[in-house]
């Protein structure tokens, strides 16, 4: 599956649109992470928590989104993004979409 942030894929044309397709997740922060994050908060530097549970839920919505496009028959994911939002006060959503599209070789 190639997956681009552009509207087009170099060398290819695509043949078929097949629509929106979205992952999402929502993750929500844990008392240690919170102690560490705090302590940070002190000192200065990378919330390392919190980087690595964006990530993780980063790679969880797009695999999720990946899997709606799989079950499409499409070759391609274009023009994805990412969007997160507050759900709660320790929550957040994380949300990748793209459009699901079938393609040749030029």
């Amino acid at each position: 599956m190639i997956i681009v942030t552009t509207d087009f894929i170099e060398g290819y044309k695509i043949t078929k649109t097949l629509g929106v397709v979205v992952g999402n997740t929502v993750r929500a922060k844990n008392i240690g992470k919170d102690i560490m994050a705090g302590l940070k908060n002190i000192v200065g530097g990378e919330l390392n928590e919190y980087t690595s549970m964006l990530s993780d839920a980063r790679d969880e919505s797009m695999n999720r989104m990946i899997n709606k496009a799989t079950d499409l028959d499409a070759d391609a994911i274009i023009n994805i993004r990412f969007m997160t939002s507050a759900i709660t006060g320790g929550a957040a959503e994380l949300m990748s979409y793209g459009t699901a599209v079938k393609i040749t070789k030029k």
